[in-house]
Parts: C-alpha cells; structure tokens; sequence
C-alpha cells in the first residue's frame, strides 16, 4: 500500500507544481482595456461550448455505465461503471482546468510581448505547463486512487505478492483479484478515452469550422489580415484554438496517458501479480516527477531560439525519467521473481523496453518535425509550389504526408520489436508483450512535459490574434508570431507522441482482449477475421470522412455568416471606428455544428466493436488488428500533411516568393485550409479512435463467447 501512496504523492506533486503555475499567470498583466475584453470574449465563447459539450456527452456516459453494471453483472460491471464514470469526470476535469488558464494566459503574453520574447515564452510556457501537469496529474491520481481502493477493500497483497485465489467481495459479487485488474481499472481507462473522442472530434469541428470560414472569407475574399478584428469569425477561430487545441489535445493526451498506464498494468498483473501492476504506475510517478522539474529548464533568452528552449525541458525530462526508471525495475522485478509459471531472469529487458519506447516516441516527434518545420526541405518545397497554384500545393502536401509515414511505421515496428525482444529476454511466456506495454508508457511517462509544450502553442496563437486585435505594434507581433511559429511545430511533436503511443497501447490492449477471450491466434485463412480485417480497415477512412465532412458543412454556415455580416453592417469591412461584428453568433454556429456533428462518429466507434465481437470474437480480433493499422497510418498522414501546409503558409508570409498577398500566398491559404481538418480533426482522432475500439473490446469481453 505504501507504494500506491508514493505513486499518489508523485501526483500530488504534479498537480501543485500546475497549481503554482496558474496563481503565477494570473498574477501578471493582463494588458489594456481592449486586450481584456478580446480575451473575455475567448473565456467565455470556450467555456459556453466546453458546458454544452459536457453536457452532451454525459448521457452516453450514463447508458455506457448502465449497460456496463446490467451486461457485465457477473465481472462486476457495476464496480466498472463507477470506474468508468470517475475516468470520464478526471479527464474532463483536466480538459475544463487546462483551458480555463489557456484562455487567461493569452493576453498576459501579449502584454509580455510588448517587453520581450523571453518573458512572453514563459508566460505561454507556464500557461500551458498548468495543462500539462494536470493532465498528467489527475491521470495518475485516479488509477492510483481506483489501485488505492481496491486495496483497502480487500486486504489480498501481502508483501508485493497477491495471496493465490484471492477474491474481492462487494455488492454481494465475488469478484477475483486479477479481474479488478484486468477489468475494473480499464473502465477508468475507458471513461478517459470516451471524454477524449468526443471532446477531440467536438472540438475539432469547432476549431476547424471557425478557422477555415475567417480565413476563406477574411484573408482570401476579403484581403484582411488574420485576426484582423473587422472579420465576425475572428473571436470564434481563436475559441476554437482552445477547446479544439488545449482542451481537446489535453483529453486526448490524458487518455493516451492513463491508457497507457493500464493496458501494461492489466497485463502486469496477469503475467507478475501485484508487482507487475505496480511497475507502470511507479514509472509513471517517476515521470511525474520529473516533468515538473524539467518545466524549470525552460528559459528564454534574448535573441534565443524558443524552440530550442522547449525541447530543453522536453529532453531534460526524458533523460531524468530513463535515470531514474533503471533503478525502479531492477528493485521492484528483480531477478528471480515468482509469480506462478512466471520467472524473471533478466530484469534489464524490461528496462530496455521502457528505454526504447521513450526513445522511438523522441524519434518520432522529431520526424514529424521534419516534415512540418519550415527549418526542413519539405515545407520549403510546399511553399515554393504555390508560385504555380493551389493545385500543386495540394499534391505536395499530400505527397509530404505520405512519405512522412514511413519513418514513423519504421520507428515504431523497431521500438516493438525490440521491446518484445527484450521482453521475452526479460521473462519468458508472456514478458515479450508485458514489455511492449512498457514502452508504451515509457513513451508516455513525460506527458507533463508533451502536453506543456503543445498548449503552449494555442496561448501563443491566441496572443498573436489578441496583438492584432488590439492594434499592438508590428514588434510585438512578430514576437507572438515566432513563439506561434515554433507552436506549430510542438504540435506536431505532441501528436507524433500521441499516436505512436496510441499504437503501442492498442497493441497491449489487443494482447490483453487475447487473453481475456482465449484468442490464441487470428487465422487470416479464417473467413470471419477477413471480414473483420477489412471491416477494420475501412471504419477509420469512414469516420475521416465523417469527421471532415462535418468541418466542410460547419465551415460553410460560417462563411455565409461572415459573408452576410460583411454586407449588411455598414462599415464592418473598411474598419470603421465603433463598428463591430457581431462574434457571437459565429461561436453559436460553431458550437452548434460541432455539438451536433461529433454525435454520430463517436458512437459508432464505441458500438461497433460491441456488434462485431458478439457475432465473433475471432472477427473482432481481425476487426482491431485493421483498425490499429489503418488508424496509425492515416493519423501520421493527415498530423504531417496537415502541419506541413500551416507552416508553409506562414513561411511564404514570412517574406518568401512574394510574401503576403502575392499568388503564392493566396495558393498557401488553400493548402492550410485543406490541412486544417487533417491535422486538428480527423488526424488527431485516430489515434483515440484505436484505443477506444481496443478498450471497449477489453472491457466487453465477457460478453464476446462465440
């Protein structure tokens, strides 16, 4: 018990350190009058949308959670509905904290831009180290608490062992011990990972529909500067930047987060008892740990590279967590562990595991980098193709996104591989997939840091538009600009995190539904996994279409809206002093089409994988296998392709082959657009998409016998 207690206090720690931050950004400046009362629109526009997304979502938690207590009654469904529920409560939590400093940091880092760049990186920093850490923190709290209860109810550990047949009596069930495991705490997982689709796929919509109306209608038709406050859609764009990109990003890394934590968990359990349920939660409490300490290395410096300064604290954290980590295995699974047939006899495997999944998570947000920083070839090629048009900016980002998967599939099939490797060197019988569950959450074990630098880009986005709204000098704006700049690109990092992450723990997920549904092997001979397989494969490209169907149809409201107010508010297009758009109305479009729009993708990504496993469960294995693969693809394509193009855009309006207003430029527009879906809607959604289908097939497992 005393372990589970330091794993809480590591926590703890975190959720301070993001405590300290947020009392330290709004004890700064928050700037002038106007600078406030842009910023209070932003609040309030992301709150009223985050309320009535919550909203939504709450009654399908509640069917999920009755059809968890009345189908799963004999596994202790009603345990895991508790469970699933509380998951679901924590990861909004994180999303409403993390956004709700966001949107107050935005214009206290205008206003530090107006003194310069080192001081308006921290305040974005430190804007976004309140999400990250709470994020991480509350992930960690609640599978800690739910490992928490589940001892002080039952008493079975003795020592570091489960006393053999142990059983945990509650609501009149006998449960057994391995269940609550393999069970329960994945439906804390699945409450995280439910939150997460909907608040990715609503929050995608909403930001994509309000960025590709202001930038049709302002930048293209109307030859106005973004954020320029003379266009309606302005406030809603910089909304959706946070309930798509702060509150959305944070859901979907804290259910990558807990995910990962509980798929090798589960599987930890099965194959060491209580030691190996024990092993992830501490390696996260480690990286807990040392991701509020890194978030001290970022500084800036004048004349300094912001982007060199967050992957200080990124790097830095990955380092001490990794010294940190070889220790904690070698004491809690030394050699000579017991646990049943299970025998462990190279504890350094599973070191090696967590060392190689940390390292392959680095790996691939660095490729990703290269394919979406304009310091890179690639965005320079996207760039200098709009001198000739839209069409071949089109084609040279597709093709971008395209090639940008290949070294991401290397990357992680060598991280697999090795870790199974290592695994199996480690223990054998079950160490090779134990040890891919590890590498998952040694990808994930510095998400406090991830997470900070990615919502540091939507606060220094959000700055950027306030400097222009407010009519801030062009240095400030450049300022806001290069720290938006390098946002773009953390962003990108965070996803290649995200999804690589996703893939690992879906796999652990998928070993874990093997187990639970005596799945020895899928048979590709077998007709109903080939069913499965492709029904598997194609569900992603359906909900993509889905997903950036919804944008089009959102965004297409927006720009009649834009186009109306434009020729019905006399002085709104030449900037009249005293004339003002009437904002309102594109949030409530915004937040209307996304409300409405995320309901049918999201709940067929948590049915289907029900309907297919009880008409088989073989198909169902076939199902997730199509799903895992298709998933990771399409979401490294659409990340890259999606970030390249935004970054081309902003290096033409850099200076480059005629800079603003010229042909290139108008052709870069289009491309970023085009991107815009790929890259904050339905990219980012696969790789939640992948967990959730191997979650649900997990937690329903009991009902899948045929």
């Amino acid at each position: 018990m005393l372990y589970v207690l330091l794993a809480i206090a590591a926590a703890l720690i975190g959720l301070g350190t993001a405590a300290y931050y947020a009392f330290w950004v709004l004890k700064q400046d928050p700037g002038s009058e106007l600078m406030q009362k842009i910023s209070k629109h932003i609040q309030q526009g992301a709150l009223a949308f985050l309320t009535r997304e919550y909203r939504t979502v709450a009654v399908v938690l509640v069917v999920i959670a009755i059809a968890m207590a009345v189908f799963l009654q004999a596994s202790g469904g009603i345990v895991m509905g508790i469970a699933y529920l509380v998951g679901a409560v924590f990861s909004a939590s994180a999303g409403f904290i993390g956004m709700t400093i966001a949107t107050r940091a935005n214009a206290r880092t205008t206003q530090a831009a107006t003194r310069s760049l080192p001081k308006a990186l921290e305040v974005a920093f430190r804007g976004g180290a309140v999400m990250g850490l709470t994020v991480a923190g509350l992930g960690l709290l609640g599978v800690s608490l739910c490992f928490l209860i589940f001892l002080f109810a039952t008493g079975l550990v003795s020592g570091l062992d489960i006393v053999d047949g142990a059983t945990w009596s509650i609501f009149g069930l006998s449960i057994p011990a391995m269940t609550v495991f393999s069970d329960v705490i994945p439906g804390f997982g699945l409450g995280a990972s439910t939150i997460a689709l909907f608040a990715r796929v609503g929050g995608g919509i909403y930001t994509k529909a309000a960025d590709v109306g202001a930038d049709l209608v302002g930048k293209v038709e109307a030859g106005i500067p973004e954020d320029d406050p003379r266009n309606p859609a302005v406030i809603a764009d910089n909304v959706g930047d946070n309930v798509g990109d702060v509150a959305g990003m944070g859901a979907d890394l804290y259910e990558s987060y807990v995910g990962a934590i509980v798929a090798p968990l589960a599987l930890g359990a099965l194959y060491l008892g209580f030691r190996g349920a024990l092993l992830p939660v501490l390696i996260a409490a480690v990286g807990m740990i040392c991701s509020a300490i890194a978030t001290t290395f970022v500084r800036g410096k004048e004349g300094g590279n912001a982007g060199r300064a967050l992957n200080f604290g990124t790097y830095g954290a990955a380092i001490l967590t990794l010294a940190a980590c070889y220790p904690l295995v070698m004491w809690l699974v030394p050699k000579g562990t017991v646990f049943g047939e299970m025998t462990v006899s190279n504890p350094l495997g599973f070191f090696i595991a967590i060392f190689i999944g940390l390292a392959a998570g680095m790996a691939i947000g660095q490729a990703s980098e290269i394919y979406t920083s304009d310091a890179y070839k690639a965005v320079k090629k996207i760039a200098e193709s709009g001198t000739t048009g839209p069409a071949t900016v089109i084609l040279s980002g597709l093709a971008t996104g395209m090639q940008s998967t290949a070294a991401s599939i290397v990357f992680l099939v060598v991280a697999m591989g090795v870790s199974f490797v290592a695994g199996d060197w480690a223990m054998a019988n079950g160490g090779g997939i134990f040890a891919v569950g590890l590498s998952a959450i040694g990808m994930l074990a510095t998400t406090g840091v991830v997470v900070a630098v990615d919502a540091y880009g939507p606060i220094a986005d959000n700055a950027g538009g306030i400097s222009e709204m407010s009519h801030q000098g062009p240095e400030v704006r450049e300022i806001t600009d290069s720290l938006d700049s390098v946002g773009n690109t953390t962003a990108a990092i965070a996803k290649g995190f995200a999804i690589a992450s996703a893939a690992v723990t879906a796999l652990a997920y998928f070993a874990l539904y093997a187990e639970k549904v005596g799945l020895t092997k899928i048979d590709i001979l077998d007709n109903k996994v080939i069913i499965g397989l492709f029904l598997g494969g194609m569900f992603p490209f359906l909900f993509s279409s889905m997903a950036i169907n919804a944008v089009g149809r959102a965004a297409q409201a927006m720009i009649e809206e834009v186009r109306r107010q434009f020729r019905e508010i006399t002085g709104l297009r030449e900037g009249v002093e005293g004339v003002e758009g009437e904002y309102g109305k594109c949030v409530d479009i915004a937040t209307s089409a996304a409300l409405k729009e995320m309901v049918l993708p999201a709940s067929l990504a948590s049915a289907l994988p029900i309907l297919v496993g009880l008409w088989s469960k073989a198909a169902l294995g076939g199902f997730l296998a199509g799903v895992l693969v298709v998933g990771f693809l399409m979401a490294i394509f659409m990340a890259n392709a999606g970030g390249a193009w935004d970054n081309a855009k902003k290096y033409v309006e850099g200076g480059v082959f005629g800079g603003k207003g010229s042909d290139a430029h108008k052709a870069a527009v289009v491309g970023d657009t085009v991107g815009d879906p790929f890259k904050d809607t339905a990219g980012p959604s696969m790789n939640i998409l992948i967990k959730v289908m191997s979650v649900i097939a997990v937690v329903f497992a009991p009902l899948f016998t045929r």
